[in-house]
């Protein structure tokens, strides 16, 4: 009798980039594979959501010339001929006024730094992009590496706002590794643009993106199951068992849970107690972003950081800087991001609220602003964005990807020690799971 070999089948908790890509690259090599998603579409921190009339990213997002990972996939869906490069500006928001620091001339006119400020600003960014041994970074602490570096005046005025402006008030536990990720990333991307800052985008946002790949997944047989959020996964026959919130249940050879580190212990009961207290020590930041779709543009920088103090939100992002305002029938698109710790009260304020403060903060920026000119205003929040790299995060939190349960992985953004959380790390992650998911898939046939 001849013994029929079925194709291993793994099911993939999360259809944000990270659970859609890793599917794609699994179904590529034979696998049976299985997406749930709680919200009513994939893409996760990259769906699309209607801004007025039209429609982009819920949450802003740059593709940079060196994301090779995001430009692989994107030549693999076809959409490389809707890539737009454009290069941008930016702008600092300090001591009350907006000042161009764009290029060189700029910087060295950057009237809040003296000279040698500048100078150990400059050499601090030089330094970190000739850095390669990120792991010797996680037993410093970024603030005082960076006021080694840079020197006091430097870090209060330069370093500290931007600081918070990433990790709201959770920068005070981050390790150098973070900083050194984020200069190298953007350091790559000026080399990579010639020594300009060339951003990109594709056509349509994600919207683009995740629709070619969800198409892509349903032609290969990948099935995506929207609107289904997964209440528990154990351990039944040798297999592991999905049971979703509506009591429909399924098995599978394999599970991989891409949620937040935090919510996994709940989700996966049978993690053994030291799995469940590292998972739960992890520690995310969140944010609060609005989306505005104004009439005209505010200062055509693509990003303005801010380094005063009492801001409600934590830069300004001019997507229309990049992108063609006519995609936006003329109007320009304006992102202002707050990052914030689990605790913070501002998680308590209600739109209205957040629209007045937003609103307020955007007149005493910009002398030309007027409430009239605003089209559309909403907000979003994302609670888990990003796992803080603490002290030794690698060797002291980092999950795993193989758990103590057979055939039980988890693969997640808490994995990415040495980087900063974007799309083109994230599916670098998928790729760096892959072959450890094939090892252990490979012996279920």
């Amino acid at each position: 009798m001849t013994t029929v070999r079925t194709s291993p089948s793994i099911g993939i908790i999360g259809g944000g980039l990270l659970g859609l890509s890793l599917a794609l690259r699994l179904r590529a090599v034979g696998y049976e594979v299985v997406v749930y998603e709680r919200a009513p579409r994939g893409g996760g921190l990259a769906a699309p959501w209607s801004i007025g009339e039209f429609t982009w990213d819920k949450f802003y997002h740059v593709i940079l010339m060196s994301d090779l990972n995001v430009r692989r996939l994107l030549d693999e869906l076809s959409l490389t001929d809707a890539l737009r490069w454009n290069t941008t500006r930016t702008g600092f928001f300090t001591d009350g006024r907006l000042h161009s620091m764009s290029d060189s001339m700029e910087f060295l006119r950057f009237p809040p730094l003296r000279l040698i400020d500048k100078f150990r600003l400059g050499g601090t960014i030089f330094y970190a992009s000739k850095l390669s041994d990120w792991q010797a970074l996680e037993g410093v602490a970024v603030t005082d590496w960076l006021r080694r570096l840079s020197g006091e005046r430097t870090f209060e005025k330069m370093w500290l706002p931007l600081l918070r402006a990433k990790l709201g008030e959770n920068y005070g536990n981050a390790n150098a590794a973070f900083i050194w990720a984020t200069i190298s990333r953007m350091y790559a991307a000026r080399r990579s643009g010639l020594k300009r800052e060339m951003f990109g985008y594709v056509d349509g946002g994600y919207e683009t993106i995740v629709g070619a790949l969800e198409r892509r997944l349903a032609a290969d047989g990948v099935e995506l199951r929207c609107d289904a959020a997964v209440t528990r996964v154990d351990t039944t026959g040798g297999k592991q068992r999905i049971t979703l919130a509506d009591g429909t249940r399924r098995t599978f050879d394999s599970v991989v849970v891409t949620a937040p580190a935090t919510h996994i212990p709940e989700l996966c009961p049978e993690l053994g107690d030291p799995e469940k207290a590292r998972l739960k020590a992890i520690t995310y930041h969140g944010i609060v972003c609005a989306s505005v779709l104004l009439k005209r543009p505010l200062a055509n920088y693509y990003v303005t950081n801010i380094t005063d103090a009492g801001m409600p939100f934590t830069a300004v992002i001019e997507m229309t800087a990049l992108v063609d305002r006519e995609r936006f029938g003329g109007n320009a698109l304006v992102y202002l991001p707050r990052y914030l710790t689990q605790s913070d009260a501002f998680w308590e304020h209600d739109d209205a609220t957040v629209e007045r403060l937003f609103l307020d903060a955007l007149a005493g920026m910009y002398p030309d602003f007027r409430r009239e000119h605003v089209v559309a205003f909403q907000v979003a929040r994302a609670r888990q964005v990003m796992a803080l790299p603490t002290l030794h995060y690698s060797t002291t939190l980092m999950p795993a990807m193989e758990t103590s349960r057979p055939g039980l992985f988890i693969v997640n953004s808490a994995q990415i020690p040495d980087g900063t959380l974007n799309v083109n790390e994230t599916i670098g992650l998928g790729e760096r799971a892959l072959p450890i998911l094939r090892q252990h898939l490979e012996r279920r046939r």
